[in-house]
């Protein structure tokens, strides 16, 4: 592991409390790895024998049922994945892949238990990204459930543009098929959606988004922290 792996790490909600004893303990048994893309990391159903820390590259979480696949999420560093199987010692619910090169840190999911037994901050560190990631999924479902696909891709641009302020233009994070699957559109119906929201004020040239009329893409994407937060 490189020694600028760790301030990293640390730095994380999740290690940033606990005594740095614990921290020092629970980073011997962790090690780097480097995966080219493209390359699956861990199998839904499989034990959940290490978290990843992503600190270099891109990872979606996706999962499969009946032939059919859906992205649950990208994790982009500095990121974990996938706390609740570990802390629980239970299977995986998703399978992880990366997206482009990428370097992640595995942690033993045994050490893991063993440091939030005995240590409150980690412990109460873990209760509340364990927290934040439940109202990330509520929210999710909320969205998929209760806004149009016009208003979901409205939505996700906003929330974008927020992420390139001042600028109003900036590069989609990912693939258009993957931000599809995550927003429950087939990639057409996504395409055919960003074609529609040009009236309002969206033009695309492949993944470069310029948005010219703010309000008007406001007004169709009705934020609401309820669905989209964040938490105060």
């Amino acid at each position: 592991m490189r020694p600028t792996d760790l301030p990293e790490i640390r730095h994380l909600p999740l290690f940033s409390e606990m005594l740095q004893a614990n921290f020092e303990q629970l980073m011997q048994g962790a090690y780097a790895q480097n995966f080219p893309a493209g390359v699956e990391l861990v199998r839904q159903g499989d034990p959940a024998d290490f978290l990843h820390v992503v600190v270099e590259g891109a990872v979606e979480l996706f999962a499969e049922w009946g032939g059919q696949t859906c992205t649950m999420a990208v994790v982009q560093p500095v990121g974990t994945f996938i706390l609740a199987a570990c802390i629980k010692d239970a299977p995986y619910l998703m399978s992880a892949r990366t997206l482009q090169k990428s370097r992640v840190i595995l942690i033993p999911a045994s050490d893991l238990r063993a440091v939030f037994r005995r240590d409150p901050e980690f412990a109460v560190s873990t209760i509340v990204e364990l927290a934040g990631c439940y109202r990330a999924v509520v929210r999710h479902a909320k969205v998929l459930k209760l806004r149009t696909s016009r208003e979901r891709v409205a939505a996700y641009l906003v929330k974008q543009l927020r992420r390139a302020a001042p600028e109003l233009a900036f590069d989609l994070p990912v693939e258009k098929r993957l931000i599809a699957s995550y927003l429950g559109m087939t990639p057409e119906n996504l395409s055919r959606t960003l074609r529609a929201l040009e009236k309002d004020g969206v033009t695309v040239a492949g993944n470069l988004v310029t948005v010219t009329d703010y309000a008007r893409l406001v007004a169709v994407a009705q934020p609401d922290p309820l669905l989209d937060g964040p938490d105060p």
